[in-house]
């Protein structure tokens, strides 16, 4: 026979003196999954299309355990570098592509599309260094603070050629 049936309606017991309202603490994520991920968007070559793919890639990393400074740091450096392929590339650059995996302990971020033209990356980091940008200049900042952000993280910076474009690609340690 069915246990009691509680109907919204009706308060849920509690012992005498104790309050109806509880304290839940916030529960921490768990630690990420053994095994590898994978996961890629397309998008569609707009700059609306940027707010999109950082959602989906905040959920996906939120879902697969990461903590939140990991997630924030791809989040930052996704946005900065899908936004560059969508303004650079332009429509002869096609639908940029962005993957992301994890694996290893590590995570990577690959940003691609069909624009053959390589970026340009600070040429070191740290105090002081030379970030081989115009400070005068409208833009080319976006590069110099990911590749410090990345470095500050442990992680490496690249980009090579593939048979259509380039990829840029980040790899991070799971902190």
């Amino acid at each position: 026979m069915p246990g009691p049936v509680l109907s919204r309606s009706a308060p849920l017991p509690r012992s005498r003196g104790e309050s109806p309202i509880r304290s839940v603490p916030t529960p921490t994520p768990p630690p990420p999954r053994p095994g590898r991920r994978l996961a890629c968007w397309v998008a569609r070559g707009a700059v609306l299309e940027v707010p999109r793919v950082r959602a989906s890639l905040r959920r996906t990393l939120e879902g697969w355990g990461i903590a939140f400074p990991c997630v924030e740091l791809l989040l930052l450096v996704g946005t900065e570098l899908l936004s560059n392929a969508v303004r650079h590339a332009g429509a002869e650059g096609g639908r940029p592509r962005v993957t992301v995996a994890l694996a290893g302990g590590r995570l990577r971020l690959d940003v691609a599309d069909g624009d053959p033209r390589m970026p340009h990356f600070a040429r070191s980091v740290g105090p002081g260094a030379d970030l081989g940008v115009d400070v005068d200049a409208e833009g080319g900042r976006g590069l110099a603070i990911v590749s410090f952000l990345v470095d500050e993280a442990g992680g490496e910076l690249a980009a090579f050629r593939v048979a259509v474009g380039k990829v840029v690609r980040v790899c991070v340690p799971i902190v």
